[in-house]
Parts: C-alpha cells; sequence; structure tokens
C-alpha cells in the first residue's frame, strides 16, 4: 500500500493524478495514524510554510509514527516542503524543529541583487550520483520549482540533484530509504512522472 499523508497542502489533489497516471493503485490518503498500517511506501507531499505544516502534523498525531516507519525502512518520498521536513529544523518564521531523518537544516534564499524569491519555474538538474529514484534522470534536464527555502544537508554524500540559482543549492536528497525532491515532480512532466515511476518501483 502506497500512503499519501493529507495534512491539508494545496498540491494533494495534482500529486494524486499523477499517481493515477502512473497505475498507483493501492493507494492510501494519509490523515491519522491509523490510515498509516499497512504501508509499504510513504509519499509526503507539500506545500506552505514549515512550521505551518511540521504543526499540522502533529495535530495529526503523525510525526512520531513517520519517523519509526521511516527508521523502520519503508520507503519515504517528500516533495517540496516534504522534503525540507525530512531535515531538523527550518528558520522560517522561527525555529521550528523538522523530523530530523536527515542531518541539516533548512533556511531562506538570500537576497540576490537580478534574481527573484521564491525561486519559481523551470530549472535544469545537476546529478550528483545515482540512485533508484533518479533512474532515468539527466543533468540537465529541467523541473519545475517553486519555493523561497532551500535545504542545507550536513553530509555531502545525502545530496543527489543540485541546482544553481544564485547560488548551487540542493534540490534532491537519497539515503537509503529516505528520498527528497524540492521541485514538484506532479508539475515536472516526464522528469517528474519518472522521478514518481521510479519510486513506485521500490
Amino acid at each position: 500500500m502506497l500512503a499519501v499523508i493529507d495534512y491539508g497542502a494545496g498540491n494533494l489533489r495534482s500529486v494524486l493524478h499523477a499517481l493515477n497516471h502512473l497505475g498507483a493503485d493501492t493507494l492510501q490518503l494519509v490523515r491519522t495514524p491509523q490510515d498509516l498500517k499497512g504501508a509499504d511506501k510513504i509519499i509526503l507531499p507539500g506545500v506552505g510554510a514549515f512550521g505551518a505544516g511540521m504543526q499540522q502534523l502533529a495535530a495529526q498525531e503523525l510525526i512520531a509514527p513517520l519517523q519509526d516507519m521511516v527508521r523502520r525502512g519503508v520507503p519515504y518520498l517528500g516533495i517540496c516542503l516534504g522534503m525540507q521536513f525530512l531535515f531538523e529544523h527550518s528558520d522560517e518564521m522561527g525555529d521550528f524543529a523538522g523530523l530530523g531523518l536527515l542531518a541539516g537544516d533548512v533556511t531562506r534564499f538570500p537576497a540576490f541583487p537580478d534574481l527573484k524569491v521564491p525561486h519559481m519555474g523551470w530549472n535544469q538538474l545537476n546529478v550528483q550520483r545515482e540512485s533508484p529514484i533518479s533512474k532515468g534522470i539527466e543533468t540537465g534536464q529541467y523541473a519545475y520549482f517553486v519555493h523561497s527555502y532551500y535545504c542545507r544537508p550536513a553530509r555531502s554524500s545525502d545530496v543527489l540533484f543540485s541546482v544553481d540559482y544564485g547560488i548551487p543549492f540542493t534540490a534532491g536528497v537519497a539515503r537509503d530509504n529516505i528520498f527528497g525532491v524540492q521541485f514538484h515532480p506532479e508539475k515536472s512532466q516526464q522528469v517528474g512522472l519518472q522521478i514518481l515511476r521510479n519510486f513506485l518501483a521500490m
């Protein structure tokens, strides 16, 4: 069973549409810890503010069950804010703890003289290494981004994709059964569908 976490994020419908297009028929929307039972894969899509998202996961009593399942080896794919949640904390609108499944933090892009924040639109991926989630993805392919904050992994070995936007930043991570992408695969056409297809095939 594929568990898709529903904490009220606005991009859930388009993520579900992409998954249904790929034939993910054993799909469970998760709003409570009980909904997670029997899951063999987890996707956490998200948009919005880090602190508000973590507070909503806490209100639904999903934080500890998510941490436990991922630490036991259940594959997890975080999308956009769902990737940021993987880290220890974010300084978005304060200092908020994340899931702490990867070492590192989340911070806002600096002010650029000639680039707008949020980083919005298509940008080219740089593939840093091989991973089951990146099969079929090549450096130079485009993905779609909408974000003002970016992840800073403490371990360079966790970085799967990077992107240049004023500075080089981490656009995808992979460690064991943990995966995350800062871009939106549900809006990234064939590149995004390939990412989701790879995850479903695990």
